[in-house]
């Protein structure tokens, strides 16, 4: 019979000392992140926000992009150093203003969560025709990560960190017809195709980084 991971049946410990009760404050204690920037997107919620503040709470400067920034200002108002964005991972053109905005500043990156991302949702396109969790779920933290590469070369030793889910289980990417153009719309299919889009994202990546220098 094959063997599969269900509910980690395959998982074993690796003695780092954590385990299913252990929390952000408890991974992050003695570690002191002062002088350090962190970019994390959908940081003004869910787990985002908890990664936020605990990046935070370690004395990094967090910097929290987001489409509807009044919302983004109330959740995050009581944790200090953290600034506040205009990013809509739907559009192509607010991805590269953020990041050109960033880049602008001339600062290092050091840490950038690309967290964000968006679930069963009914059959949505953007401006470029493609499905809506195939472009927030992967193609727009790819984009992101590309125009921001040169602020990571700057922090030496810089590290990104992509957020993916057992959603990958859902569907293989369908290289055929990614935005199902000539297939009915599922939309959990469509959301695993994107997990299991970000899931090849390293292996892609090492491409793009031979191409960027």
């Amino acid at each position: 019979m094959e063997q599969n991971n269900y509910q980690g049946a395959l998982q074993y410990p690796i003695g780092s000392g954590f385990n299913a009760k252990s929390n952000s404050m408890d991974l992050i204690k003695g570690i002191d992140l002062t002088g350090k920037i962190a970019i994390v997107t959908g940081g003004n919620t869910g787990i985002g926000l908890e990664t936020v503040k605990t990046l935070a709470f370690a004395g990094a400067t967090v910097i929290v992009p987001a489409r509807d920034i009044k919302k983004a200002k109330k959740n995050l108002r009581e944790i200090n150093n953290v600034e506040i964005e205009e990013m809509d991972l739907l559009d192509p053109a607010s991805i590269d203003a953020f990041a050109d905005k960033f880049l602008a500043s001339g600062r290092p990156l050091h840490l950038l969560i690309n967290n964000a991302g968006i679930m069963w949702v009914p059959l949505r396109r953007d401006a470029r025709g493609i499905e809506s969790q195939l472009a927030v779920n992967y193609l727009a933290q790819f984009q992101l990560t590309a125009k921001l590469w040169t602020a990571l070369k700057k922090a030496n030793g810089a590290r990104v960190l992509n957020v993916s889910s057992q959603g990958h289980q859902f569907a293989p990417f369908n290289f055929d017809d990614p935005n199902f153009e000539n297939r009915e719309y599922e939309t959990l299919v469509g959301y695993g195709q994107s997990k299991t889009a970000v899931n090849l994202f390293q292996s892609n990546w090492i491409i793009v980084q031979e191409s960027l220098g």
